[in-house]
Order: structure tokens, then C-alpha cells, then sequence
């Protein structure tokens, strides 16, 4: 039986290289032959990675995480907890995505970015540099949240509203439309 560590405490567990790319999957994983895991990435834990969803640089895709349909997690990006990364979404760079977080359409999560608790981005959102996104918050249609701004509680930001700088947009607030939400404004 081969054994890998996936760094993560527990200590080498039976795994194997994925035949698409050659990264390391826990046996205890589900990797689709159709998907990639790279040779630098790993997928471990209960994850799934399905379709022709892609894993690769030194991403990890890890707990009860899953990654399907086009999607792609890449550079330092990781998935973990109960998310779910899917339809061409794309989350790169050092951004993470956990807890019971929903990354989907063609949304964008990157840089240093977070998505978590039960959060979603979708459609065309971008959410980047060290933008949070938590609680119930959904950012979607062609909105971005960048920076140091978060969104958070039952907040909605979407259309093609912006929420950049150290903007707080939370409880029930919502920011549609060409809405531009800048510097230190907080909107509930």
C-alpha cells in the first residue's frame, strides 16, 4: 500500500497519484478520471473532484470539499470544509474557499480572498485581493469586492456593483445596480 502526507497533521495515509497529472489523492478521496490533479497539487480528506474540473500548482482540495463541472483551483487556492467549486469558476492564487462556501458560474476568487460560512459568488462576480466573503452574503451578476472589503450576514452585493477599499457591506444590506461602495463606508 503506498502512503503519501498531505501536511495536515494526520500523518501518511494510503494514497496514489492520479493518472491525469500525477498529483497525490488520499485514497479516502474521489478524483474522476476526467478530472487533473496536477503534479504539485493534492486532493484529500473526503474531497471530490468530478468532471473535468482541474486541480493544479500547489492547490489543495481537502475535508468534504468538492470541485466539478470546469472548474479550476490553482497557484496556492484552497478548497476545503463543504464547499463547492463548480460550473468555470476559478479560484487561484492564495484565496480560500471553506465552510460551507459556494464558488459557481464564471466567479472569480483570487489573490488573498475568502469565501466561507455559507456565502456565495456566482455568476460573473469577481472577489479579490483580501476581500472577504461570509455569513450568508451572496455577491453575484458582474459585481466585484476587492481590497480589504467584506460582505457579510444576509448581505447581497450584484449587478455591477463594486465594493472596494475597507467597505463593510452587512446584515441585510444590498448593493446593486452600478452602486460603487468605497473607502471606510459600511452599509446594513
Amino acid at each position: 500500500m503506498t502512503q503519501f502526507d498531505f501536511n495536515d497533521g494526520i500523518g501518511p495515509v494510503a494514497a496514489h497519484q492520479h493518472p491525469n497529472g500525477g498529483g497525490w489523492v488520499a485514497d479516502t478521496a474521489r478524483v474522476a478520471d476526467t478530472a487533473y490533479v496536477g503534479p504539485n497539487a493534492s486532493v484529500f480528506g473526503n474531497a471530490r473532484v468530478f468532471d473535468n474540473a482541474m486541480v493544479f500548482g500547489n492547490a489543495i482540495v481537502f475535508d468534504n470539499a468538492r470541485v466539478s463541472g470546469n472548474a479550476r483551483v490553482f497557484g496556492n487556492a484552497w478548497v476545503s470544509g463543504n464547499a463547492w467549486v463548480f460550473g468555470n469558476a476559478l479560484v487561484y492564487g492564495n484565496a480560500r474557499v471553506f465552510d460551507n462556501a459556494k464558488v459557481f458560474g464564471n466567479a472569480i476568487v483570487f489573490d488573498n480572498a475568502r469565501v466561507s460560512g455559507n456565502a456565495w459568488v456566482y455568476g460573473n462576480a469577481w472577489v479579490f485581493g483580501n476581500a472577504c466573503v461570509s455569513g450568508n452574503a451572496s455577491v453575484f451578476g458582474n459585481a466585484s469586492v476587492s481590497d480589504n472589503a467584506c460582505v457579510f450576514g444576509n448581505a447581497w452585493v450584484f449587478g455591477n456593483a463594486i465594493v472596494p477599499g475597507n467597505a463593510r457591506v452587512f446584515d441585510n444590506a444590498k448593493v446593486s445596480g452600478d452602486a460603487r461602495v468605497s473607502g471606510d463606508s459600511e452599509l446594513t
